[in-house]
């Protein structure tokens, strides 16, 4: 089977260093990054500790200078790379990494040639980008290089409620589980994990601090999960 071609395009400046390997190893969940370029003004020395992260990682250093202080020329330059790389028609996929709200018209047209957006940014990141991908991960359930672990547990992702009082996700949980499942009640697990996408770019199992969907599903309280098969709970309120 043919792995998918993606282009990963990195905004040094809103991106930490030590969070790149993470995230490369993540895009190989998806597929192959025949591209990988990371963009700032590399004569400063605020990207210093990006330069051993870029050649450990063999990652293109793309060299823009910031001609005024207004306008933001490390933006412009990645989004006309961008569009370049789109309309070679070579790629499958763009993984665009940075927490700038600047980069949604860029998302939203990737998307209209009807090539998959992965956006990957801090929490901050505007809802405005977040949405505009076909999936959005934080990068501080990745883990990072300099022995910062993932998240265990992401407070921040459902306001310190309890899973089973979080009602954005197990609303979410119940409609996909519902529109995935068969006249039985029962739905495959792995469809009812795609499904949350489709509302929530940003919907990942570990913003909950769980690895597998499967672990977050069943601690909720509001289904049954036998192997590779979930349903709601017929008593579950």
């Amino acid at each position: 089977m043919t792995s998918d071609l993606l282009a990963v395009l990195v905004d040094a400046d809103n991106v930490p260093p030590s969070r790149i390997g993470a995230v490369l190893a993540e895009v190989a969940r998806f597929g192959t990054a025949s591209v990988k370029r990371v963009y700032g003004h590399w004569t400063t020395t605020q990207l210093s500790s990006w330069k051993a992260a870029a050649s450990e990682h063999v990652i293109q250093p793309m060299q823009q200078f910031a001609h005024t202080k207004v306008k933001n020329s490390t933006d412009s330059a990645l989004i006309i790379d961008a569009m370049d790389l789109l309309y070679t028609g070579r790629f499958q996929g763009f993984c665009i990494v940075s927490s700038d709200s600047d980069f949604t018209r860029l998302a939203s047209r990737i998307r209209e040639q009807g090539i998959t957006v992965y956006g990957f940014g801090e929490r901050k990141t505007p809802p405005s980008f977040r949405n505009a991908c076909d999936q959005f991960t934080y990068l501080d359930v990745l883990g990072s290089t300099d022995g910062e672990p993932a998240l265990t547990e992401a407070p921040s992702a459902h306001g310190g409620l309890s899973l089973r009082d979080d009602s954005r996700l197990i609303d979410g949980l119940r409609n996909s589980v519902n529109t995935a499942s068969s006249e039985d009640g029962w739905a495959n697990l792995a469809t009812v994990g795609q499904l949350p996408r489709k509302w929530q770019p940003d919907f990942d199992s570990r913003n909950w601090g769980y690895p597998k969907l499967s672990g977050l599903v069943r601690a909720t309280g509001q289904f049954t999960v036998e192997g590779q098969r979930v349903r709601v709970e017929t008593d579950s309120r």
